[in-house]
């Protein structure tokens, strides 16, 4: 027997939902505030509230916060040598590397709190109330990493034209000395929009499917079962972070360059 539609749209409505875009939860002078984008907004000021503090308690023997603030970026530094080779080169990118992961790390853990996801708050949609999440991890949204991806590709550009020159940098893209070295840069070219579109989409990836499985899980068994899920996720956050920052530094060593 078939049950009744109201039946299932009940069931179906106690499960999971699962949305690809992200939910716009306002408006302000018709600008849409979505719920990724307020989560980001929030990261933000939680590390603007912490760089604060440090900076009021800076000791010359570091303790606590300053302690911690100073490991990280000890082991971006030491990372960053091992990639470039030069320390200061690595001190020259490194304002831009180490922002990129300290806001992407803490945006990915930042998306495990309780409060993103359950917290939910009423809209209208299409003329229909309904009901989304106030929060949403800020890179479980295209648009953050779209955004991400096409800083450090522009950063890319601005530190190869002020390393090498405007006509030397350009050289690498339009070279009409020959029909293969023509075509060459026209690849050249096309390479940096695919660094765009795998930037954003690596990441956006990473964390939706860390989402979707948590929220799967969760609904399933909503205690114990979500844990070692949670502490993988921990981790793909910190992987994700620890990639997208180590290639934006490879392809600023690599756009510093000069060609030969």
């Amino acid at each position: 027997m078939v049950p009744p539609v109201d039946a299932v749209a009940e069931v179906a409505s106690k499960g999971p939902e699962i949305s690809l875009a992200a939910e716009k939860v306002a408006s302000v002078f018709g600008f849409p505030i979505t719920n990724s984008l307020l989560t980001s907004w929030l990261v933000v000021l939680l590390l603007v509230v912490l760089g604060l503090l440090i900076r009021r308690k800076v000791a010359l023997v570091p303790r606590g916060i300053q302690n911690v603030a100073e490991s990280i970026l000890e082991f971006l530094l030491n990372l960053g040598d091992q990639v470039t080779g030069d320390r200061k080169q690595t001190e020259r990118f490194f304002p831009l590397v180490a922002t990129i992961f300290i806001f992407i790390v803490t945006a990915n853990w930042f998306g495990l709190l309780p409060l993103v996801g359950p917290l939910e708050v009423e809209t209208v949609h299409a003329g229909h109330p309904v009901v989304i999440p106030l929060l949403r991890s800020a890179n479980a949204d295209l648009n953050t990493t779209l955004a991400l991806a096409i800083i450090a590709v522009v950063s890319l550009q601005v530190f190869g034209i002020a390393t090498i020159g405007f006509f030397k940098y350009a050289g690498k893209f339009f070279n009409f000395h020959s029909p293969i070295l023509f075509f060459v840069g026209i690849l050249e070219l096309i390479g940096e929009v695919a660094k765009m579109i795998s930037f954003s989409f690596r990441l956006f990836g990473n964390v939706f499917a860390g989402e979707v499985l948590l929220m799967v899980v969760g609904s399933l068994v909503a205690y114990l079962a979500p844990l070692p899920f949670y502490g993988l996720e921990l981790f793909v956050g910190f992987i994700q972070a620890l990639v997208f920052s180590i290639l934006t530094l490879v392809f600023l060593k690599m756009a510093t360059a000069e060609a030969h």
